[in-house]
């Protein structure tokens, strides 16, 4: 049964201008075209913009969801350049953690150092102004 881009974005959470950019990308295949000229969908689109969707919300990269969806298209293929994708994002996510991290512990201690005076006096200020003073690495 072949459906609207609108019915195609309801069944997937995924907005129409999302959709179209998909397709100009390659990541979903240009849709078939009804007589008025409508893009028309099924459940083989559905299936696949699920998975983006679903590889976006986890934080993959266009280029590494394109090469899993090559990957899954050869489902007797050897999984390794799939751990290999997906342990070079989890690496990528703990470095951002770490960095987030060391983010919150120095705001929070320009925070507590703070007298909660007047401006002229705020250490959190003062510590905006001057990079060096902070603990942080950078």
């Amino acid at each position: 049964m072949a459906f609207p881009i609108g019915e195609l974005a309801r069944q997937t959470a995924v907005k129409v201008p999302t959709i179209r950019y998909y397709e100009q990308i390659g990541l979903l295949p240009e849709a078939p075209r009804s007589e008025g000229n409508r893009r028309l969908y099924g459940s083989t689109e559905v299936e696949r913009l699920n998975f983006i969707r679903h590889a976006r919300d986890l934080g993959f990269e266009i280029e590494d969801i394109r090469e899993l969806l090559a990957m899954a298209a050869q489902p007797q293929s050897s999984c390794h350049q799939v751990d290999s994708i997906a342990n070079n994002h989890l690496a990528e996510i703990e470095r951002r953690i770490a960095s987030l991290t060391a983010l919150k512990r120095e705001l929070t201690r320009m925070i507590e150092e703070c007298g909660h005076g007047r401006v002229c006096d705020c250490r959190i200020i003062e510590a905006l102004a001057d990079h060096s003073q902070c603990l942080a690495e950078h």
